[in-house]
């Protein structure tokens, strides 16, 4: 399955994508994919710098992860395997399925990867936001039209080649459960609504959010565009 650099539909959850010093932070493709290099092969993803030599276990899985999303952003899901991971990463087969156990595995690793590292943003840029409903509205929104516009199409691919996984069925449930903790905390001292009725319009917000991305994508509306009516919804809905 080839990317289609977002022209393809499908949206990520509203966590995915945060800021700091209310500025975009992504962890740019450039910073997450491994630099592509001359091998004979148009499209093949190979680490720069001597992929082969021996490395903690730590810094080995971010390799792994990092060649991986390059496989996924230059040649589709399809063509993501462990074996053809640990081709492209230079190490041996074992060392790709002692990692991760599955393909499966893999992806889901992926996945958090990603949120990890977006979700430690969002702490510092709330952190260091204006105290009021509609500024942390706007950060939260502004992040995430501008990620979806960068990332989109890699979270699109890997959850499209997880469907009816069970295992990443239970991922995800956990997930979007997570997100929606996150944002009723985060939101909570904006609003006055009962704790119950604000972790149901956050689950709104989340489903809003991919929706509106949708739109952004068909080009319905441009990006400032989709941020404000996210942003007027988050408002609106948490004022009521």
């Amino acid at each position: 399955m080839k990317l289609d650099n977002g022209e393809r539909e499908g949206a990520i959850p509203l966590a995915y994508c945060h800021v700091t010093n209310s500025k975009l932070l992504l962890v740019t493709l450039q910073e997450l994919l491994c630099q592509k290099t001359a091998v004979g092969v148009k499209g093949r993803c190979r680490m720069a710098n001597g992929s082969a030599k021996k490395m903690p276990k730590a810094q080995r899985r971010d390799q792994l992860l990092d060649t991986a999303l390059c496989i996924i952003r230059e040649q589709g899901t399809d063509a993501l395997t462990l074996g053809y991971l640990a081709e492209q990463a230079g190490v041996s087969k074992p060392i790709a399925y002692e990692h991760f156990g599955t393909r499966a595995g893999l992806l889901i690793a992926l996945y958090e990867q990603l949120d990890q590292r977006q979700v430690d943003e969002l702490a510092a840029a709330i952190e260091e936001t204006p105290k009021q409903l509609e500024n942390v509205a706007r950060v939260m929104s502004d992040a995430y039209m501008a990620c979806y516009r960068s990332i989109g199409p890699e979270w699109s691919a890997i959850s499209a080649a997880l469907k009816g996984d069970e295992e990443m069925e239970r991922f995800q449930a956990k997930l979007i459960d997570s997100y929606v903790d996150l944002y009723c905390s985060t939101l909570a001292p904006y609003t006055a609504l009962p704790d119950t009725e604000l972790r149901l319009r956050c689950v709104g917000i989340i489903g809003a959010a991919e929706a509106i991305s949708r739109e952004m994508v068909r080009g319905n509306l441009d990006e400032a565009a989709a941020a404000r009516v996210l942003q007027s919804l988050i408002v609106n809905w948490l004022s009521a």
